[in-house]
């Protein structure tokens, strides 16, 4: 111990570790990576802000300017926010040219389609796209001071046709029922609208509320509507059928004027029903120029049979106008038994002859006794079709 004390210091000490030398080569390599890593990145940043400083400016669209007066859309004009519905023979002009023997030569020649933009073309030339059918086709349409009133097209498309509901085409017996006086109460035209099967032909009376709106609801639920013109009776005026009722005494031209303004109340319908009239279809003189007109706007005239003395037929057949005549009016008394007995005796009258019509107001007990009934007439093999089946056709005999 005490030759420790005296001994040097560190001079006991065992060898330890040599020291090592700093890698000043590798330092100086790490760093030189990191430089050369940070210009790289430094110069993929600037490269990139470069690039997207000019271009986004120059790619951005500009926010368009206000147009002066932009021309209206063929949707648009019409009023609809669908495609418009065109004639497929929209783009043709046609000629129609009758030879010395009574033959009509018909020429085609190209023509450009009003408008602009995507349309639909409507090749249905019987009944109507049910998804399109409370919209008019246009091309069946023509303004007039009292509306837009009903016409056959440049292709010769009538809207007896256009708005006609198929039916099977099918030999058998067949039934056509109209119910008629929509839109004079309400709560009673919803009513019949939604519980009559949609085979029920309808009949709106232009003295009624809210046409338009009824006739789309019918139109969607599938029915085939008709319009109701006032007709004088008999017992006029103390029997008056409404405003703007075609007279005997009226000239044929405020007739005519008369019948413009019930047919510019709605739109779709493929034919005109009397409602009263007992007096005017008895008189030649006054139903010729009306029947005429109805007949060149494509439609059907349905006789409701009220009057046995009616000359509607005749002359329908002398003007070649598509024509209907009810064989009974089912709900004269109006208790349910007695509308069913009555439309028993119509099914009798369709098996002796091929089809029958009946005709019947919008009547809670007749609405009830029609829809009942005609539940179980398919059952006994009766096809119950639309009116415009029914009518005697000169185009279609």
């Amino acid at each position: 111990m005490g030759t420790d004390l005296h001994a040097p210091l560190g001079q006991n000490r065992g060898p330890g570790r040599q020291r090592r030398s700093i890698p000043f080569g590798r330092i100086l390599g790490g760093f030189c990576l990191i430089a050369i890593a940070g210009f790289s990145l430094y110069s993929a940043l600037l490269r990139d802000q470069l690039q997207k400083t000019r271009p986004v400016e120059t790619a951005k669209k500009e926010d368009p300017a206000p147009p002066a007066k932009a021309k209206p859309t063929t949707a648009e004009q019409t009023g609809q926010t669908g495609l418009a519905q065109v004639d497929p023979q929209s783009g043709a002009n046609t000629t129609r040219i009758v030879t010395g023997d009574g033959s009509v030569v018909t020429m085609f020649s190209p023509n450009n389609r009003d408008g602009s933009g995507p349309v639909l073309i409507n090749a249905n030339q019987v009944g109507q796209d049910p998804r399109m059918a409370a919209t008019p086709n246009d091309s069946l349409l023509e303004d007039s001071p009292f509306g837009k009133l009903p016409i056959t097209s440049a292709s010769g498309l009538r809207p007896m046709d256009q708005y006609a509901r198929p039916w099977s085409g099918a030999r058998g017996t067949r039934i056509a029922i109209v119910v008629s006086g929509l839109g004079l109460s309400q709560t009673g035209t919803q009513r019949a609208i939604e519980k009559l099967p949609e085979e029920i032909t309808l009949a709106f009376a232009v003295s009624g509320n809210s046409l338009q709106r009824w006739m789309q609801e019918a139109r969607r639920g599938g029915h085939e509507i008709l319009i109701q013109v006032p007709f004088e009776p008999f017992d006029y005026p103390s029997n008056n059928p409404g405003p703007d009722t075609l007279l005997t005494s009226f000239s044929a031209a405020r007739n005519i004027d008369n019948l413009h303004k019930a047919m510019g109340k709605i739109t779709n319908y493929t034919g005109v029903m009397n409602y009263l009239g007992g007096r005017f279809l008895a008189n030649p003189s006054a139903m010729e120029p009306v029947l005429r007109d109805i007949g060149k706007r494509g439609l059907l005239f349905l006789d409701d049979g009220s009057s046995a003395q009616s000359k509607s037929g005749m002359l329908a057949k002398t003007l070649e106008v598509p024509h209907a005549f009810a064989d009974i009016q089912l709900d004269g008394e109006l208790q349910q038994d007695a509308i069913l007995r009555k439309l028993d005796e119509l099914e009798r009258i369709a098996r002796r002859n091929g089809s029958a019509i009946g005709v019947a107001s919008a009547f809670d007990e007749s609405v009830d006794a029609i829809s009942k009934w005609s539940e179980e007439a398919a059952m006994r093999g009766i096809e119950i079709v639309a009116v415009s089946a029914l009518a005697d056709d000169p185009k279609h005999p």
